[in-house]
């Protein structure tokens, strides 16, 4: 390959790369010719390390790495920052498993369900309560969070970012 493709080539991936921003890289989890399940994506992306670590505290890592298919709004890290201080650390403990755990699988809806397919109102929630989805101001919202980066496919289902975490009630 010449010097001047090579340039070329690494300018395009530099520009690319700097376009993507922090969402875009869980859009490109798992699209390197590497297939990946919801876990392993929202690992690679390196956005989603608090919910990662929360999944594995709840002991939920088997069941979403299962073939699902699974509709997952995440909680970017920057969402989790939102959260009053000490409230991910207090939730990561042991003797909050439950609670870390109804609040994760709230998260999480049965069915690979893409951006395009999605209705307003109620969705029931692997949690078992409902989560309203809307459209505010041209953007799709869960519960008041808005969806940031929407169709993060995975091997067992779809990711789409939120920018805040949401409860059950």
């Amino acid at each position: 390959m010449s010097n001047t493709k090579r340039s070329l080539n690494y300018l395009v991936a530099s520009l690319l790369v700097l376009a993507l921003g922090s969402f875009g890289s869980a859009a490109l989890a798992g699209s390197c010719g590497t297939a990946h399940d919801i876990v392993d994506t929202a690992a690679e992306a390196g956005t989603f390390n608090t919910l990662v670590a929360a999944v594995t505290a709840a002991g939920l890592v088997d069941a979403l790495k299962s073939d699902g298919p699974f509709t997952v709004f995440a909680p970017s890290d920057e969402a989790f920052a939102k959260l009053p201080k000490g409230t991910v650390e207090s939730l990561l403990l042991p003797e909050n498993k439950d609670k870390l755990t109804a609040i994760l699988t709230y998260h999480v809806v049965a069915g690979k369900v893409l951006s395009a397919d999605v209705k307003p109102g109620l969705v029931e929630t692997l949690e078992g309560g409902s989560a309203r989805l809307s459209m505010q101001k041209g953007n799709l919202m869960i519960d008041g969070a808005t969806i940031v980066a929407a169709d993060v496919n995975a091997t067992n289902g779809v990711i789409h970012v939120i920018d805040s975490v949401i409860m059950p009630n």
